[in-house]
């Protein structure tokens, strides 16, 4: 290998000079030792973060008893789940334990109705609610309290009221809506 020293002196501003195949033996050992050195990184950074994963996971018998009981559905894969979803799940468990039991009941018959739907109903619900979501705040409240408003009616009413909807064309229902003002409940 050929040197060339661009002071005259000083050892440490050589340069190399690479030979007539484009470089030498030297560098590819250079860059074999960068690849070792960059995948030994990796594979320590993977690991670290998998023991980290691993770390922030609880173990089953650490729960509190009451939360055992709400989580036992996921009590077999407990301990492969992540770390974070553990943690939603115990602040869901906390949430329930923490709800009067009028409410646990309500919400357990909303659960039961729910599984039993079929899937292309779930699905239109999914997707009425994500509209739902997108809606400005006010307009969600004014949503909300007139359907507050048609749930405190008499059952007979609110056939009647479905049976009229059911009954008007597209151009009907849009002119209604548009009709409506915020604050006041459908007539």
């Amino acid at each position: 290998m050929r040197t060339w020293n661009s002071t005259g002196g000083s050892p440490r501003r050589r340069c190399r000079v690479g030979n007539d195949r484009g470089g030498s033996a030297d560098d590819g050992r250079d860059m074999m030792k960068r690849i070792l050195v960059l995948a030994g990184l990796g594979m320590f950074l993977s690991w670290g973060l998998a023991w980290g994963e691993e770390q922030g996971r609880l173990q089953w018998d650490s729960l509190p008893r009451e939360e055992r009981k709400v989580l036992k559905p996921y009590e077999e894969k407990w301990g492969q789940l992540p770390a974070a979803r553990q943690e939603r799940l115990r602040d869901g468990a906390r949430r329930w334990l923490a709800l009067p039991p009028e409410e646990r009941r309500l919400a357990g018959e909303r659960s039961q109705r729910w599984r039993k739907l079929p899937p292309e109903q779930k699905e239109e619900l999914r997707k009425r609610y994500r509209e739902f979501s997108k809606l400005p705040q006010d307009e969600r409240q004014r949503v909300r309290e007139k359907f507050r408003w048609f749930r405190d009616l008499p059952p007979e009413r609110q056939r009647e009221l479905r049976d009229e909807w059911r009954n008007k064309s597209p151009e009907e229902r849009r002119m209604f809506r548009n009709q409506q003002r915020p604050g006041r409940p459908p007539r």
